[in-house]
């Protein structure tokens, strides 16, 4: 069934190949900081799967084939037939992908960034400073020297 279809294997080839995408873009942003490199991946994903909807004239006059397509390809063939009104609803499409896809990753980068569990210095409270802590005080100690023996 799956293969007899070919639309539904159409979009299964896109899925992959925009996957392969995604990770490739990741990996090869490693120099960035995660603040950076989320958003932009993000955006990327959020730019190759918004889906909208287009209509194609076919051979028999007044007949049309409707259908659904990324935006990207749809906003890329309304620029190549300067259809201006397809165009400006799909580029919209797109932009809004691309700033969802930027809104969801800073939540990701918000989600997983390192939290905030030592105790400052300036704190009133004695906590952490007995040494009890587990080592993750980050006040100034006297440095011990190690001992070997």
């Amino acid at each position: 069934m799956l293969t007899t279809d070919s639309m539904s294997l159409l979009w299964l080839t896109y899925l992959g190949l925009s996957l392969v995408i995604l990770v490739t873009g990741y990996l090869g942003l490693a120099f960035l900081p995660r603040v950076l490199r989320l958003p932009l991946t993000w955006a990327v994903a959020g730019i190759l799967w918004v889906p909208t909807r287009f209509r194609l004239p076919l051979v028999e006059e007044g007949e049309f084939y409707t259908g659904m397509a990324p935006a990207l390809v749809v906003a890329a063939v309304a620029f190549l037939e300067r259809n201006g009104s397809v165009l400006m609803s799909s580029a919209l499409l797109v932009a809004a992908g691309t700033g969802l896809g930027v809104a969801l990753g800073l939540v990701q980068w918000w989600m997983l960034r390192p939290g905030d569990d030592y105790t400052h210095i300036d704190d009133d409270n004695n906590n952490g400073r007995d040494g009890r802590d587990g080592g993750k005080s980050r006040e100034p100690r006297e440095r011990r020297e190690p001992m070997i023996g």
